[in-house]
């Protein structure tokens, strides 16, 4: 686990190069507009709501005794839990919308690792964006029934650092899943993909670790998580499937 977390890390240090070694830029001009578009849109709800719902439940605070106070603490969580649904949400929209674009992408990169020759599934847009959505749609359920109670647990004494840090590394894990199924999607079926990350879940958790650490960089970051993200899970991946021999 902890080696294969290593090895998703490492993959971002080449993958700068190989995006400009193999002219991928231009493939990434949708994607990064779709990123910084969904980036802004979430900010912008999270600066709307966190006020309104703040408000709102302070008013279950029958007392005038601590009233503010109590204001100010709902206002806190309210903006913490918008902004942590807000990165999920954003996460899961940009995958899903990219991945006609990130896949294309991820097949020339194979394709210059592996040397023209090899098989594997070809796709469509139609299919690859149905695709998309479905595997997005599927972590973005199961993220956001975990988050909440992970969040909640965040409120008790010493227990709250581990939840800050298991909230992080299922972050990290369902948005190195995304950037994994780009690859994935050519070589295995929907179910058989699941399996191949919960197989390789450290290598998942590696790559989503500087994926959301990207997302703390302002502007800069929204633009080039997606670009470096997607060429480091293609690479490790590739490894991964020829290492393991799995049917293609």
């Amino acid at each position: 686990m902890i080696q294969n977390i290593v090895k998703g890390i490492q993959a971002y240090f080449g993958a700068f190069g190989l995006i400009s070694k193999l002219k991928l830029w231009k493939y990434f001009i949708i994607p990064m507009f779709i990123s910084l578009l969904t980036a802004v849109f979430v900010g912008f709800m999270a600066y709307m709501f966190s006020d309104n719902i703040g408000h709102y439940v302070a008013n279950f605070w029958k007392w005038e005794f601590g009233r503010q106070t109590f204001e100010i603490i709902s206002t806190f969580i309210s903006g913490l839990l918008i902004v942590v649904i807000g990165l999920v949400l954003y996460k899961h929209i940009v995958m899903a919308l990219s991945a006609p674009f990130m896949s294309p992408v991820s097949e020339k990169i194979e394709d210059h690792l592996r040397g023209k020759g090899h098989t594997y599934r070809i796709t469509s847009f139609r299919e690859q964006l149905i695709r998309g959505i479905r595997i997005n749609v599927r972590n973005l359920t199961k993220e956001l029934l975990l988050t909440i109670p992970i969040i909640l647990l965040g409120f008790i004494p010493v227990i709250g650092i581990i939840s800050t840090i298991l909230l992080f590394l299922m972050q990290a894990y369902y948005a190195g899943f995304g950037n994994m199924d780009y690859t994935l999607e050519r070589h295995f079926k929907y179910r058989e993909s699941i399996r191949f990350v919960k197989q390789n879940k450290g290598l998942a958790i590696g790559n989503g670790i500087v994926f959301i650490l990207f997302l703390l960089i302002p502007i800069i970051g929204v633009i080039l998580v997606l670009p470096l993200s997607v060429t480091a899970a293609t690479t490790e991946t590739i490894k991964k499937i020829q290492l393991k021999k799995l049917p293609e």
